[in-house]
């Protein structure tokens, strides 16, 4: 399926973008996160695919977002949703084979759209081809030092060798049988036990992931989402943690298991092979790390490109705890000159409309907070829809690991760890109608809710007041204005309590200003808004023929709504 790099379609440059512009294209890109198997659906098994995500790419397009990240399709038991991976260079059947994934980054570069893969190098599939062979080769096994294999504690050895716990529940060891059938090592296991840790000292592992980094630019992607990027390597001897409690998903513990120093090296070897491709390949990292200052150094120079800004995802709807987050980002990142990223749903957590307290105005709110600031954002399959959290699906249906595993977690509260995942991966809507709402002609493979047509994209297109055309509307703005985008920093405006309001200058002089009210009650933002004319408010849609924006009687007159954004030009 390879060809030579000169024969394959590079991507445009992305929507309202001219070729200069296109230079690091990852400073200030939007990406759109594409969960596969809920996405669309192009064979009609009711399970989303390759092909359907090829079918729907013009949505995307439209969008106007920069790049789509694709969640794993490779060869997979499906242990954790394609997060086990059995072979790394292989298409799950389910999602169709290598050449749709060779059509897929064709069309999407026709559409100029740049595509980023998933790359699962903590852990792989206990199905995959080495960790069998470990298991039959039995201990002293070459095979085995490329995982972590290790001999229990206690008189027996019936006892895991740490007491390092999984991030879906129990302990992070699992023991195996020896060849002849006696109970023999344990191996390590952060996360399901059919997904066990690769060893990252031994030398293969580190050989086989830059043999795989090559495989994927050579069919043209244009760079990988690292997942557990900070997990690799883990402290020498790989001692107790030395407290109890269940581990956080995107917690920020300091954990003998994560965020290890020794990770950087291995990150400046694959800038090295990034950077021999044209096109700026890019890695990103989603790292979770105890403060934005250790996020920081996943994007040095030599290393990577991006890292996901969790701490920006936890923070509440809260006008200081923004600006603080958003100070620090943006501090972190400037000593290393990384752009900072925003993201506020992903397929691990509860959708933004939901976390932040199920309002959509909120929601629209936020959305328009997050794309104005500098940088690079993530947008998450649906939530251009404004899709909530399905948080009522029956027990039978959810598939997420954790859920199995829930142990002392049987009041399902938390961020989504406890096995709630599902309820952000339920298919996405396109038409109001149909056995799935145009997600396919077979069902979906979990339950959409009653009444999800209405928030489809057929539905919402067109209909200015629409959540939908409200993205496709700031997407446009935040192409075409000169202050938007990696460029201008923030200028902090004083502002009534509970508003958040900023300035970011372009170099021409060209302005633009971002008030925010995560009160309860409207504020008077006269004095912020004395000139100049609003580009777009959150609460309504815009009305792009005469560049003003409807339902504004309330904000002409100065008054700025709870749980609304606006975006003004001085």
């Amino acid at each position: 399926m390879t060809q030579h790099l000169a024969d394959r379609p590079q991507p445009a440059s992305g929507p309202g973008r001219s070729q200069d512009q296109a230079h690091d294209w990852w400073r200030d890109a939007v990406i759109y996160q594409v969960y596969p198997r809920s996405f669309a659906d192009g064979n009609g098994d009711g399970m989303g695919d390759l092909a359907g995500v090829r079918a729907r790419l013009p949505h995307l397009a439209d969008l106007g977002v920069d790049a789509v990240w694709l969640s794993p399709f490779y060869a997979s038991p499906q242990a954790d949703a394609g997060y086990d991976v059995a072979d790394y260079r292989a298409i799950d059947p389910m999602f169709g084979d290598l050449h749709d994934a060779d059509a897929l980054i064709r069309d999407a570069h026709r559409l100029g759209l740049r595509v980023i893969v998933d790359l699962v190098p903590n852990h792989s599939s206990d199905r995959h081809e080495w960790f069998q062979r470990a298991l039959r080769e039995g201990p002293g096994s070459p095979l085995r030092d490329r995982y972590h294999f290790r001999p229990g504690t206690g008189e027996r050895g019936d006892a895991p060798p740490n007491d390092w716990e999984s991030i879906f529940g129990g302990p992070a060891w699992t023991r195996v049988a020896d060849p002849d059938g006696t109970p023999g090592e344990w191996y390590l296991h952060l996360f399901a036990p059919e997904q066990p840790d690769f060893n990252w000292d031994n030398q293969a592992v580190r050989d086989e992931f830059r043999s795989l980094l090559r495989f994927w630019l050579d069919m043209g992607v244009d760079g990988f989402r690292i997942d557990v990027a900070h997990g690799l390597v883990k402290a020498a001897g790989l001692p107790d943690m030395g407290h109890p409690g269940q581990l956080k998903l995107l917690g920020t513990q300091v954990l003998p298991f994560f965020d290890q120093d020794g990770v950087h090296e291995i990150y400046r070897s694959w800038r090295q092979i990034l950077d021999e491709y044209p096109g700026q390949r890019i890695g990103v990292a989603e790292a979770w790390t105890p403060n934005a200052g250790r996020t920081a150094l996943y994007v040095r120079p030599d290393e990577l490109h991006q890292a996901f800004n969790f701490h920006y995802l936890n923070t509440p709807w809260d006008a200081l705890a923004l600006r603080e987050v958003i100070d620090s980002s943006l501090d972190s990142m400037r000593p290393v000159g990384a752009p900072t990223t925003w993201v506020l749903s992903n397929h691990d957590v509860v959708r933004h409309r939901t976390r932040l307290g199920g309002s959509l105005a909120r929601a629209r709110a936020a959305t328009l907070l997050m794309l104005a600031l500098p940088g690079s954002a993530y947008v998450y399959q649906g939530e251009e829809l404004g899709l909530p959290e399905v948080e009522d699906l029956p027990d039978d249906a959810r598939q997420d690991p954790a859920f199995l595993r829930r142990g002392a977690h049987e009041d399902g509260s938390g961020d989504g760890q406890e096995g709630l995942r599902d309820g952000c991966r339920v298919p996405i809507p396109w038409t109001p109608d149909g056995s799935s709402y145009g997600f396919g002609d077979g069902g979906s493979w979990l339950p959409q809710p009653a009444g999800w047509g209405g928030l489809s994209v057929a539905e919402q297109t067109g209909d200015p007041a629409s959540t939908l055309e409200l993205y496709r509307a700031a997407l446009a703005v935040r192409h075409a204005h000169p202050a938007l985008g990696a460029g201008a920093d923030v200028e902090w405006l004083e502002a009534p309590a509970g508003v958040l309001a900023f300035r970011r200058r372009a170099a021409d002089g060209t302005a633009f200003v971002c008030a925010v009210n995560t009160g309860e009650a409207a504020a008077d933002v006269s004095a912020l808004l004395a000139t100049g004319k609003a580009l777009l408010v959150s609460g309504t849609g815009p009305d792009t023929a005469t560049d003003t924006v409807t339902g504004t009687d309330a904000l002409s007159a100065g008054i700025l709504p709870a749980d609304t954004t606006v975006w003004w030009q001085e």
